[in-house]
């Protein structure tokens, strides 16, 4: 049996999503998870990730002019929200895990059926094509299978077989990090030529774009620090396996689909900065 490049990276990915997931539901009870939604108003969040963020990308590329294949590749991480890496980052910057747990489940399913939308509002007037190509069906059965099922299992085993959980943890955690370091190194290597070709101004454009959707995140939620961290981290964090789906289905072959990854990797970078800088220099209590 022969696997293609594409082949190959939507493996690596799904069982790097699948494994962080897990372990993160392994941390997690139902009542955290309750507890966490209950307390922080995030109604604002949907219009946030799959209307103003988009629209924010689209305005970015226009204004500095960007070549058509980079904005492309740029909107597309734009119309594909919350990374699921975010549990990750919340959990190594001692944050509201559990709230990054429920995001991170939810936003699969909406995903599925409004990032087609988003992609088709912003990406037809940049590219002047016809329909992109979209399987709602097959996006939301690996978006659901990598992202929300993972999450849910590892919590039922949380509640139900502790032990088990606890003995499961550290062995899934380093074969998810494994495959999700093996899957970044394998795309860069694949693409290298093409991500080197970016250029410096398309990557300072997805940088602001990032930061600036970090403040909106964090700044529109509420009094809770941890809880702003999340969702200011999620909101910058866009779900790059997404959007590798949308431009391999798409795009194939084309610079669009090296565009997503090399600002998917400039987004990685970013989330760890913050990561760090919340980990050692944290607000004072009652700052914002």
């Amino acid at each position: 049996m022969t696997f293609d490049t594409d082949t190959i990276i939507r493996l690596l990915t799904m069982i790097a999503l699948g494994g962080l997931l897990f372990t993160t539901g392994l941390r997690l009870t139902w009542a955290e998870i309750a507890a966490s939604l209950r307390q922080n108003h995030l109604g604002w969040v949907l219009p946030l990730n799959f209307i103003l963020v988009p629209a924010l990308a689209l305005g970015l590329t226009r204004m500095f002019q960007l070549p058509t294949d980079l904005a492309a590749g740029m909107v597309l991480l734009a119309a594909a929200p919350f990374a699921p890496v975010v549990p990750v980052f919340a959990r190594m910057a001692r944050a509201d895990l559990a709230l990054a747990g429920a995001l991170t489940g939810l936003f699969p399913f909406l995903s599925a059926f409004l990032t087609p939308i988003v992609c088709e509002l912003t990406l037809r007037p940049l590219l002047a094509t016809a329909s992109l190509k979209f399987n709602i069906g097959s996006i939301l059965i690996v978006l659901v299978s990598t992202i929300t099922l993972p999450l849910a299992a590892g919590v039922v085993i949380r509640h139900c077989r502790p032990q088990i959980g606890h003995r499961l943890l550290r062995p899934c955690e380093v074969i998810s990090e494994a495959a999700g370091t093996i899957s970044l190194i394998f795309v860069t290597v694949v693409e290298f030529q093409t991500i080197r070709q970016t250029g410096g101004r398309a990557l300072f454009v997805m940088a602001l774009l990032s930061e600036l959707s970090f403040f909106a995140g964090y700044f529109l939620s509420g009094p809770d620090r941890a809880a702003r961290f999340v969702v200011g981290v999620g909101t910058a964090n866009r779900n790059i396996a997404l959007a590798l789906l949308v431009a391999v289905a798409s795009f194939p072959g084309t610079p669009i689909v090296a565009a997503v990854v090399a600002n998917g990797l400039l987004l990685i970078g970013l989330g760890l900065l913050h990561v760090g800088f919340w980990r050692f220099v944290k607000p004072a209590p009652g700052s914002v």
